[in-house]
């Protein structure tokens, strides 16, 4: 298990490591009807804006380090909210808090707990993530 927050900021470097890193990680992006990580998000590299790799060309995840494919290269950042620091709401409304940290499997992107100000959201009741909030069932 690996939290968002442990993966901020970490470089990027492909598995090869004949070139130097692609960029540092900025976000995670979530698929919240796969329940898991969709792309990371970089800052930094050639280019200096944001760009993203799609999950599957993550190779692994340390605590220094996050490895890709050898043959991935960044494209642009598809739309997309980063989790952290979002606002929670239930389908019927109900403030249920701010998103503090995110709790996946490194291996597979599966999540395995979403972390609030008012306690954890497990990811079956994830609903949708839109520009205003995270929408989670009543539990």
């Amino acid at each position: 298990m690996m939290l968002f927050t442990e993966v901020r900021g970490l470089p990027v470097v492909p598995s090869a490591g004949d070139t130097g890193p692609l960029g540092t990680v900025a976000s995670l992006d979530v698929d919240v009807a796969g329940r898991g990580v969709r792309h990371v998000r970089l800052r930094g590299g050639r280019l200096r804006r944001e760009t993203a790799l799609a999950w599957e060309a993550v190779e692994a995840i340390g605590p220094s380090t996050v490895r890709v494919r050898s043959t991935a290269r960044p494209g642009p950042a598809p739309a997309g909210h980063d989790l952290l620091g979002h606002r929670v709401l239930t389908e019927g409304g109900t403030s249920h808090g701010t998103v503090l940290d995110v709790a996946f499997d490194p291996v597979t992107g599966r999540l395995l707990a979403v972390f609030t100000t008012r306690g954890e959201v497990t990811p079956g009741r994830l609903m949708g993530l839109g520009d205003h909030a995270l929408i989670v069932r009543t539990a």
